[in-house]
């Protein structure tokens, strides 16, 4: 078992994956550590070899273990590129940007501008109007989309909601922007009237807005349109303000629910840029995204490289061309009614699991559009850590991804309500050793 280290300062760390710090105990895991083989004098290639290839194979069934109890974050582990075990072979770098090709010749840049192509039908742009690329995380997404702005509007100041990802506070504090950390009502939407006392404070300077679409812990959805009502009720014209919506999990997840109306994320709206993940809906073996931008906004920061022959607006400079791969084989083998499917499938289990947690009494929340489940925190940090649950103060939550399926919902239920029961006889033994301490006493 990995080592325990327990933290009771006041002011702890943000932890990786949570968009506020929370007070009180922390339980924090040692990582443990795989040496690298060591130089031996009886050394030969082919043992070397072999024992390195053991230790790969008992390290795959570690994570085979964890797969399986994997529930609080928002990858989708359901997917097989058996077909494109050759590409390993090859060092695939899209370094430089995506529609211009760079002397380097081992990219895959025709299956990147395919994958781009894509998001900008979905989300309604022409093509001859965008400008994007597969980044190597949503956290580069976002902060690309941020600085898109912040080059296009120097002097402008980043509006944001408390809940949303850390990143966005990352990005103000790298481009040392001034930043608006706005509340949140209890959806976990942005505090719109807050909002918008704070854009009309500040009127004399532009705005550049990170709309969340679908927010880390409670998976709240910003209105758009409302956001864009205010922008113009507080005197922002179009020129004025900048908005970024960060989509990592739900951006790509909205498009395909059945609502009235026209889509909530579009470029026919005035925003400025949209990322994605793209290995937490549509599944990768590696971290990446997408994000896509405005051309007319990229001229602000694009600039020729005559050591890569091309030009370069992203921030990485090298990118994961694999990724690029891993993306279009999944859109191309799915297809929108493929993603549909599994959008449905994502939603309707998240009923499901909301619903056995209402009939065992425990507090939850689902927001109408979120695959995300809330409830209170189990008390039971080993709990916790088995079925790797994201937590912020006394909330944890579940995010239903394609992976999970009704049996393991109801796996994960079954040992959440014994371990309550167990907390509970513990509790209750504290007591009753207590009273018969006191009455020991007394007697």
């Amino acid at each position: 078992m990995k080592e325990r280290i327990e933290d009771a300062s006041d002011s702890n760390p943000i932890a990786p994956y949570q968009a506020l710090p929370f007070t009180g105990r922390s339980i924090h895991y040692r990582t443990e550590v795989q040496p690298v083989i060591e130089d031996t004098a009886e050394d030969d290639p082919t043992s070397r070899k072999e024992a390195a290839k053991k230790i790969i194979r008992q390290f795959e069934e570690v994570l085979s273990e964890k797969k399986d109890t994997h529930m609080g974050y928002p990858y989708n582990l359901d997917f097989d590129f058996e077909a494109l075990q050759g590409m390993n072979n090859y060092c695939i770098n899209n370094l430089g940007d995506p529609f211009i090709e760079s002397n380097y010749g081992v990219h895959s840049r025709r299956f990147e501008v395919g994958v781009l192509e894509w998001f900008a039908k979905l989300w309604e742009i022409d093509t001859d109007e965008f400008w994007g690329y597969i980044t190597n995380c949503g956290t580069e997404g976002n902060l690309h989309g941020i600085y898109v702005g912040r080059e296009n509007l120097p002097d402008g100041i980043l509006y944001t909601s408390s809940e949303s990802h850390y990143s966005v506070f990352k990005a103000a504090r790298m481009y040392r922007m001034q930043c608006e950390k706005i509340s949140t009502i209890s959806t976990g939407e942005i505090n719109y009237s807050e909002l918008k006392q704070a854009l009309i404070k500040n009127s004399k300077f532009p705005a550049i807005l990170n709309v969340n679409i679908g927010t880390t812990v409670k998976g709240a959805v910003d209105d758009l349109d409302k956001i864009l009502e205010i922008l113009e009720e507080a005197g922002y014209k179009e020129d004025r303000f900048f908005i970024h919506c960060d989509g990592a999990l739900f951006g790509l997840m909205i498009p395909f629910l059945k609502r009235g109306g026209e889509p909530m994320v579009t470029f026919k709206k005035p925003i400025g840029s949209v990322s994605v993940s793209g290995h937490k809906f549509i599944g990768a073996p590696v971290p990446c995204g997408v994000v896509i931008t405005r051309l007319n906004y990229i001229r602000a920061l694009s600039s020729d490289v005559e050591y890569l022959n091309s030009r370069d607006a992203t921030i990485m400079g090298s990118r994961n061309g694999h990724a690029a791969i891993y993306m279009w084989y999944t859109l191309s083998t799915k297809g929108s009614t493929g993603l549909r499917k599994d959008v449905e499938k994502c939603m309707r289990n998240a009923l499901l699991l909301k619903s056995m947690l209402e009939r065992a009494k425990i507090p939850v929340m689902l927001n109408e559009l979120s695959n995300t489940v809330v409830f209170e925190r189990p008390k039971d940090p080993e709990f916790v850590r088995k079925w790797q649950l994201a937590c912020e103060g006394n909330l944890a939550h579940v995010v239903v991804m394609p992976n999970i399926s009704i049996d393991k919902l109801e796996t994960f239920v079954m040992e959440l309500l014994e371990s309550i029961a167990s907390g509970v006889k513990e509790d209750i033994q504290h007591l009753l050793t207590t009273a018969r301490k006191v009455d020991a006493e007394e007697s």
